[in-house]
């Protein structure tokens, strides 16, 4: 007969009185190759995987954050609102879509307008914010980025676009397509005045935005692997019948077939910039004859 005796207790299960000492949100898996990844890592480096260099989403403040000098910048026309000009209706009114969006980012709308140095130099940037209505653009979306290219045609400043959009907001109907050549002719201005406009295309960049914009850039960067295109793939394949290529409407098939000039890792990206700003500028970006040099050679040589 054994001396002791040990009660054996049933395992208590995890509830809302005995929480996980685990924190929660600490890790995030990495969509591509499977991995876990440290969020304190993936902060560090960008939103890039450091096992496979996939791209995460980036918020717009993390945007000018990597793009500006110190993470510095001076935001502009914060304050415009959309008044729900049709008095929109589907499964839920409009301006409650606007109001949790507003909650959720802490945003007015879908686009940040910012000014400071990127690399000593100083730029106006317009940077989409995903999370908002999938970065549609409506009417105060187009009159922001009509906004900032005005400011820097204002101030001789170089222009630069951060797309992540799904396109023109359908709750704003024709008024949100208006807004497509509202933006691009801002940028026929600009263009006019002889100062540089870097478009920089991330994931996804589609719909109107792609279809004005978006593919004006005296130079146009996008990230690896972001969808860029004006219909989605499944929405051709569904109208043609066809299966469509291996990496359709990814960025390096469309830098392969000439829709972009480059494909550039994030990490790399503000130099990227810096450097072609310096080419485009008025001491290197002009020949004799007043004209503007080819921008694309010169950035992939290093």
């Amino acid at each position: 007969m054994a001396w002791f005796k040990k009660t054996r207790r049933p395992m208590a299960s995890k509830t809302a009185e005995t929480p996980s000492r685990v924190p929660e949100g600490l890790w995030v898996k990495c969509p591509d190759c499977g991995q876990p990844v440290y969020n304190r890592d993936l902060e560090g480096n960008l939103g890039v995987c450091p096992k496979c260099s996939y791209h995460f989403r980036m918020t717009a403040a993390e945007r000018l954050k990597a793009l500006f000098d110190d993470g510095a910048y001076t935001e502009h026309y914060a304050d415009l609102r959309s008044n729900d000009p049709l008095t929109f209706t589907d499964t839920k009114p409009y301006r409650d879509r606007l109001e949790k969006a507003r909650e959720a980012t802490g945003l007015n709308d879908a686009v940040v307008v910012a000014t400071g140095r990127l690399d000593g130099l100083n730029v106006v940037i317009a940077a989409m914010e995903y999370a908002f209505i999938g970065g549609s653009m409506g009417v105060v979306a187009g009159e922001k980025l009509t906004r900032a290219v005005e400011l820097a045609l204002e101030r001789r400043q170089p222009a630069i676009i951060v797309s992540c959009s799904g396109g023109a907001r359908m709750m704003e109907g024709a008024l949100s397509l208006m807004q497509m050549a509202k933006v691009s002719a801002a940028l026929a201005r600009l263009d006019r005045a002889r100062l540089p406009y870097i478009s920089i295309l991330t994931d996804p960049t589609t719909g109107g935005v792609t279809a004005s914009f978006a593919m004006l850039g005296d130079l146009n960067i996008a990230e690896p692997k972001a969808l860029i295109g004006f219909a989605g793939p499944r929405v051709i394949e569904q109208t043609i019948r066809q299966k469509l290529p291996e990496g359709f409407q990814r960025s390096e098939f469309l830098a392969e077939h000439g829709m972009l000039d480059l494909v550039v890792d994030r990490r790399d990206l503000k130099a990227t910039v810096a450097r072609a700003l310096r080419f485009m500028g008025s001491e290197l970006g002009t020949t004799t004859a007043g004209e503007r040099r080819p921008v694309a050679a010169l950035v992939t040589a290093r």
